[in-house]
C-alpha cells in the first residue's frame, strides 16, 4: 500500500526515459516520523519531486510508521535497527535511519543517488541541533528555522559531491 502509495505519484511525472538520460541524481523528500506515528516534518528537496498534499504526507507518514513496526516485528533477530532500512523501487529509493528514541528519518531519492544514509546522519544532527531551543517539544512538528537552513546546506553541500 505505502509503495504504491508513494511511488505511483513519482511515476506519473517521471517516465523511464526522462531517469535514465539524467546525469545528476537528486534527493526528493524528506519526512520526520515521531516514535508514536505522527508526521513531524516534510518538505521536498527538489523541483523534480512530485507535489504531495498535506494529508497524502499525513497519510504516507503514518503509514510507514506501521508497516517500519510491522518489519521490526517480523525480523527473526530483535536489535534498535528492526525495521525498514532501504525500499528501492523501479525509480526511487527510500532509506529510513531511525534514531535510538523511535524517531525515523526518511529520505527518498532517485536510483544511482550516491550518499544517503550519510545525509540521513547529518539531518539527524541537525534536528539534534533543533532540540536544543528551549521552546521546541519532542515530537511536535517542526517549524524551526535553523533546521530548515541547515537541510537546505545540506542538499547544496551533497548535491555537489
Amino acid at each position: 500500500l505505502f509503495g504504491s502509495l508513494y511511488f505511483s505519484w513519482y511515476q506519473k511525472e517521471h517516465s523511464e526515459s526522462e531517469s535514465i538520460h539524467r546525469i545528476q541524481m537528486a534527493f526528493l523528500h524528506l519526512f520526520i516520523v515521531n516514535k508514536s506515528g505522527g508526521l513531524i516534518h516534510h518538505r521536498s528537496l527538489s523541483p523534480r519531486a512530485p507535489q504531495i498534499g498535506t494529508n497524502e504526507w499525513l497519510r504516507i507518514g503514518s503509514t510507514f510508521h506501521s508497516l517500519h513496526a510491522i518489519a521490526a516485528e517480523a525480523s527473526p533477530l530483535k536489535t534498535i535497527e528492526d525495521g525498514i532500512e532501504v525500499i528501492e523501487g523501479k525509480g526511487i529509493i527510500l532509506c529510513c535511519f531511525q534514531t535510538r528514541t523511535g524517531i525515523k528519518f526518511v529520505l527518498t531519492a532517485e536510483p544511482g543517488t550516491l550518499h544517503i544514509q550519510t545525509v540521513l546522519r547529518d539531518i539527524y544532527v541537525s534536528y539534534s541541533n533543533c532540540c536544543k531551543d528551549p521552546f521546541y517539544e519532542l515530537d511536535m512538528p517542526i517549524r524551526s528555522e535553523l533546521f530548515s537552513r541547515a537541510v537546505d546546506e545540506l542538499m547544496v553541500r551533497y548535491d555537489t559531491r
